[in-house]
């Protein structure tokens, strides 16, 4: 299982002034997608961190189809496109409550030492994961 599914509620301050959702408001919804992906497999990016592991973003493409709107109901579905060695790929998207595609993305993230600032194979706990 590949996939994950997390609802997210517009809130107000995510909107412009005619309540459409902000662009830059996007990229957090997709983060909660990652990182709830993660927690589904058992693994927090706290404990990640802990570890001394970080997961930036390295690329990210974005695609607008639709706006999403003040206090819409949000399902972001994360999935696992890609692994190899330190570099991770999800595709993403964001659905209203009509099932409409409003957002879809593809984001590039590597696994990075957090001491050294440079990449690195990710712990084996995570490997197991990603194999699986």
């Amino acid at each position: 299982m590949n996939e994950q599914e997390v609802k997210i509620r517009v809130r107000y301050s995510e909107t412009d002034q005619m309540r459409v959702v902000y662009h830059g408001s996007y990229i957090p919804y997709f983060e909660i997608g990652r990182v709830e992906w993660l927690r589904n497999k058992g693994v927090s990016y706290k404990s990640l961190e802990e570890d001394g592991v970080a997961l930036p973003i390295v690329s990210m493409q974005i695609n607008y189809k639709k706006p999403a709107r003040y206090d819409d109901l949000l399902t972001v579905k994360t999935k696992l496109r890609n692994y190899s060695g330190v570099k991770i790929e999800f595709d993403c998207e964001i659905r209203n409550e009509n099932e409409e595609l409003l957002t879809n993305a593809h984001f590039i993230l590597v696994f990075v030492d957090l001491k050294l600032g440079k990449p690195v194979v990710p712990p084996q706990y995570i490997l197991d994961i990603l194999e699986a």
